[in-house]
């Protein structure tokens, strides 16, 4: 049975990874003229990486919350790509801060930058946070859920990692509220490795936090509510302490 679901969620991640660059390149005459379409072709994609996962891997997955509509922060746990998916999915205008390798990737380094996506060189703290407050600051001209990972990358069920104040300083520069995102994505679909497990995937879209708290409070809140309810989605899908 574990071999079978090995062969399976390698099919899916084979397939995934190919579904990328066809749908790249269909929507690539649209998508290079037009935000628009570099967004249809995401949004297509995200709904084609669901639907395969739940036909090989036996993974569903479901959205919980009232996704935010007006323009916004999104603070969300990182687990794997599978968040990336679900939560780009649920909201209409959602663009990622994100690390700028990705910006060379073929075809998702494209794609990144004509949705509105904010790179930000992680290497280097301090320069990384005054070039993505100026970023964002640019951009704020269009409407959008700015997404934003607090802890900076992927971290795996059970395991701590700080969370950094960037999100902070953006929450504050933007005056926006900030929208945090719990999940279990994590117990499913591995940071690394093939096995995708079958089971229920959920990223829950929590109570948005209003603008002008203190970003030593705002922090604090914000971690204790992600953490909090993530563990609690960890908890429903098997994971024990």
């Amino acid at each position: 049975m574990i071999a079978i679901r090995w062969l399976l969620s390698l099919l899916f991640v084979v397939q995934m990874y190919l579904a990328m660059a066809v749908f790249g390149l269909a929507f690539a005459p649209w998508a290079l003229f037009s935000p628009k379409g570099a967004r249809a072709a995401c949004k297509s994609y995200c709904r084609w990486v669901i639907f395969t996962l739940k036909l090989l891997c036996g993974l569903r997955s479901e959205v919980r919350g009232t996704p935010p509509t007006s323009e916004s922060i999104i603070a969300a746990k990182h687990q794997s790509f599978l968040d990336i998916i679900l939560i780009f999915n649920a909201v209409p205008a959602g663009k990622f801060i994100m690390k700028r390798e990705l910006m060379y990737a073929p075809i998702l380094g494209v794609y990144a930058l004509r949705i509105g996506c904010v790179p930000v060189n992680r290497g280097k703290r301090g320069a990384a946070i005054a070039k993505m407050k100026a970023d964002v600051a640019k951009g704020t001209a269009e409407p959008g859920q700015l997404i934003i990972y607090p802890q900076g990358t992927r971290v795996a069920p059970g395991i701590s990692r700080p969370y950094k104040v960037g999100t902070g300083l953006l929450y504050e520069q933007l005056a926006q509220p900030c929208c945090p995102v719990a999940t279990n994505v994590g117990v499913f679909w591995p940071k690394r490795g093939i096995l995708r497990k079958p089971g229920l995937a959920v990223v829950e879209f929590l109570a948005p936090i209003a603008p002008g708290l203190p970003i030593p409070e705002f922090m604090s809140r914000l971690e204790a509510e992600v953490e909090g309810h993530s563990n609690r989605l960890m908890a429903e899908a098997g994971l024990k302490p």
